[in-house]
């Protein structure tokens, strides 16, 4: 078999690319972002985030907005949560935030809801109104536990 530098140059060239495409889905899948988008910071103190995570998407009427970036335990054990939100987003003072799930099994994210107040949050604000998240192992327990006692 006769080596040829030309097929060489573009077999190389062509698993160059194809390890190119794997590190770049590989570091998108999981969560790298390239550069900060920045935003505005806000807060909001939830009573319980179930599986809440850093880097769990806010959305507003389904569209994302921005990002959680940190949870962090507040004095009286409740779950304070850091919010990104694109600064061309404005949200009102009255609007609420509340944990939910994406789909019946899915990850948890935060959506906005704004509010119709003419004052708008500012950095550093925080949302008043929030809506904690749904454990679904609660529910089946209770569910279970007011089933039984019914039966007895």
């Amino acid at each position: 078999m006769v080596r040829s530098s030309s097929r060489d140059f573009v077999v190389g060239l062509f698993v160059l690319v194809g390890l190119t495409a794997l590190a770049y889905l590989s570091f998108t899948i999981g969560g790298a972002s390239w550069g900060h988008r920045g935003g505005v910071k806000l807060h909001a103190v939830f009573d319980q985030i179930a599986d809440l995570k850093v880097r769990a998407p806010v959305s507003i009427a389904g569209v994302s907005v921005g990002e959680v970036t940190n949870i962090s335990l507040q004095d009286d054990y409740r779950a304070r949560v850091e919010l990104e939100i694109d600064p061309r987003v404005r949200l009102p003072i009255d609007s609420s935030a509340a944990i939910v799930t994406s789909g019946l099994l899915g990850d948890r994210y935060i959506a906005i809801e704004p509010g119709a107040e003419d004052r708008y949050l500012g950095p550093g604000d925080e949302i008043v109104y929030t809506e904690s998240a749904l454990v679904l192992e609660r529910v089946v327990g209770k569910f279970l536990y007011n089933f039984n006692a019914e039966q007895k």
